[in-house]
């Protein structure tokens, strides 16, 4: 029987397998498809807002207490389109859907694949919870037990979409840490004989994946603290006593105000989402943005949760009193991979349809059960006797909930 042509169909469902096999991280959030673009043709820049729930106060008593509703949304700006393109002969044409997938379709998504889990766990730079210590491999199941606090403590869901990603030393690293621990023994033995960690253990399922972030943490500098009449909220902190005129805090370092003793009066100490009352620990802060000092040694740190002392969205105990220690986590300069144990809802990956163009051979495969949409496009070279083709994925990463992430410091 004759060879046929490969259809730009079969190309594109092939593709479409081949994404959703290689995502790991991305596999593991919220996917938000929206196939509204479809229609008129979306493009870099468009946004998707994903709305987030209210949240009320707690009263009691017979007489009516009306409560606003405030409502907020969180945008997801579609930032990239995702590209894979190649050329092949007429002879290539003719190839089983099988080969060609091998030779050609697996190294393209693979790589693919690779860069929008790589954008989405950059994300840690907006997770303010964080355990382990910066520049040392967790070893224990402490550490890991520790971020399952985190996500309690910030009232996450608490069912069987928890995660954790690690990267390759972090995952050999706790293999062995647990292989002579009392554990149940399919589960020691499933991890022993593949080297890997198994699914369903100490709360989270578990992953690797070889695009783990890297922070570097700030030079620090001086003994910086807080400068201000009345405590400080929102979310920009007013500081002082930092060696003058030089980066002190890096994008993404973790920063925390008080002395280490959480039951110092001026510690800023989380409370429980739903009612108020401290978890006992510090509260953890994420930087922004870079940070340099002045001249004078002053400089005002960009931070994330803002603070509120107060209503349905009260996240501390108190704001930041005047003089205030300032304080790192982890040891100024130091180099950390930032594991992350998190919530299927704590970041989404948005993505939308392309349109497609006339004149020339294009194909669209989408799925809202696995929130992912890829477009082929193919085209025909006269001159050269070959087939230019293009695979695009439009695309956007946002953490929606941050609080129901943990960094794990390696």
């Amino acid at each position: 029987m004759a060879n046929t042509l490969l259809t730009i169909s079969q190309i594109t469902n092939e593709a479409y397998r081949l994404l959703v096999n290689n995502l790991v991280f991305t596999n593991r959030v919220n996917r938000s498809y929206d196939d509204q673009f479809g229609r008129g043709g979306a493009k870099i820049g468009d946004t998707l807002n994903i709305r987030i729930p209210v949240r009320f106060v707690n009263t009691q008593g017979q007489g009516l207490q009306l409560q606003d509703l405030t409502e907020s949304s969180v945008p997801v700006v579609l930032t990239t389109q995702y590209q894979r393109a190649f050329v092949y002969s007429s002879v290539q044409a003719k190839l089983s859907v099988d080969d060609f997938s091998n030779r050609f379709l697996k190294p393209a998504i693979a790589s693919m694949a690779n860069q929008v889990d790589e954008d989405g766990l950059s994300l840690w730079q907006t997770v303010y919870n964080v355990v382990g210590t910066p520049g040392t491999v967790p070893n224990t199941t402490t550490t890991y037990l520790d971020a399952g606090v985190k996500l309690d403590n910030n009232a996450a869901p608490v069912d069987e979409d928890r995660c954790s990603v690690l990267n390759p030393q972090m995952q050999a690293t706790l293999v062995d840490s647990v292989k002579g621990q009392f554990n149940p023994q399919t589960v020691i033995s499933e991890q022993q004989r593949k080297g890997k960690l198994a699914s369903n253990w100490l709360g989270f399922d578990w992953y690797m994946d070889q695009n783990v972030g890297v922070a570097t943490l700030g030079a620090l500098g001086g003994t910086p603290v807080s400068n201000n009449a009345t405590a400080q909220t929102g979310a920009s902190i007013v500081t002082d006593g930092w060696t003058a005129s030089i980066k002190v805090l890096n994008k993404g370092d973790v920063i925390t105000f008080t002395t280490l003793d959480t039951s110092s009066s001026d510690a800023v100490n989380a409370v429980n989402p739903q009612n108020r009352v401290t978890v006992g620990q510090l509260q953890q802060f994420v930087v922004t943005q870079d940070v340099t000092s002045d001249s004078g040694g002053n400089a005002t740190i960009p931070i994330s949760p803002s603070i509120t002392t107060s209503g349905a969205f009260q996240n501390v105990t108190q704001g930041v009193k005047d003089n205030t220690p300032i304080n790192l986590y982890g040891a100024a300069s130091t180099s950390s991979p930032q594991g992350l144990a998190f919530h299927k809802d704590a970041f989404v990956f948005a993505n939308v349809d392309l349109d497609l163009p006339m004149n020339v051979e294009s194909k669209r495969v989408a799925s809202k059960i696995a929130g992912l949409s890829i477009r082929s496009i193919r085209a025909y070279d006269i001159n050269l006797d070959r087939y230019p083709i293009r695979l695009d994925l439009l695309g956007g990463w946002a953490a929606i909930y941050p609080q129901w992430a943990c960094r794990v410091a390696s």
